[in-house]
């Protein structure tokens, strides 16, 4: 099938020699790059946002997300990070979260911040909200479980303790199981896919994006870098050693201008880039 935009924004049908024709869909490879040439901003826009709609069933995106100075700071030592990134790319969070099925953080993202993980900012519906809490340290004090925003989860280690409450707050308490005091991200995310969550976007903090990119269970990587220095901060990528360059990541990718901030998006899925290119 293939669409065109309407006067709304809204993607109508029509036919593939239509000179509007804007994108198009293939069951087997799910949305396909624009059909005819678009403005430089129109095409950015689609790049960016365009591989969560691939998202479906059999076919789960998922992207992590992290803002950070350009030392590689997430927050400074005491934990303050509101806000390391600038205006345009916390609205590019309120959209992610717009495509987004579910989106998740870790409990200490919920202490630090207190965030509501709303489309606030943009039209669209707010995601299911999953928080990464293993030892239940959080309370219901915490606003994203008890505003009725969103349906929420709150992920912990299976045989934790003793029984405990099935909710806290309006949230549902979901348990899986953990090796080492690490949650096992494989089952949570069949958890969300069997939910019907198919896009899924890690919004951070940088233990929870890294322990799923170790894991290798990212699609994409977005790192929004802020012309910032923060010194002696909190880290945010933070993966094992290794001793050789040859041996580190280095995802093809896509730069994106967002206000100040320079937003570069990591495609895990197409391999690493051949150092060679960039001699």
């Amino acid at each position: 099938m293939t669409y065109r935009l309407d006067h709304t924004g809204s993607l109508q049908p029509v036919a593939a020699n239509d000179p509007d024709a804007l994108l198009r869909w293939r069951p087997a490879e799910g949305w396909l790059p624009p059909a005819r040439k678009l403005p430089a901003a129109s095409y950015e826009l689609l790049t960016l946002y365009l591989p969560l709609c691939q998202a479906r069933a059999g076919h789960p995106v998922i992207v992590g997300h992290l803002g950070q100075s350009l030392d590689g700071c997430i927050a400074t030592s005491t934990g303050d990070s509101c806000y390391v990134t600038g205006p345009e790319n916390i609205k590019h969070l309120h959209r992610m979260r717009a495509l987004c099925d579910a989106v998740i953080v870790g409990a200490e993202t919920v202490a630090a911040d207190n965030p509501r993980l709303t489309t606030r900012l943009v039209p669209g519906s707010n995601p299911l909200r999953v928080i990464l809490d293993p030892k239940r340290r959080l309370s219901s004090a915490q606003r994203l479980f008890t505003d009725g925003q969103a349906p929420t989860l709150l992920i912990s280690k299976a045989g934790h303790g003793a029984a405990r409450p099935s909710r806290v707050g309006n949230a549902q308490v979901v348990t899986i199981r953990a090796s080492g005091g690490q949650l096992a991200l494989d089952e949570l995310l069949t958890t969300l896919e069997d939910r019907g969550c198919y896009a899924v976007f890690i919004e951070g903090g940088g233990t929870t994006v890294s322990s799923f990119l170790e894991a290798r269970l990212l699609n994409r990587l977005q790192i929004a870098v802020a012309p910032l220095l923060i010194g002696a901060g909190r880290p945010g990528i933070q993966l094992p050693a290794r001793p050789r360059l040859r041996d580190c990541l280095r995802p093809k990718h896509r730069i994106y201008r967002m206000g100040e901030d320079i937003l570069y998006d990591f495609d895990l899925c197409a391999g690493d880039q051949d150092p060679s290119e960039q001699s």
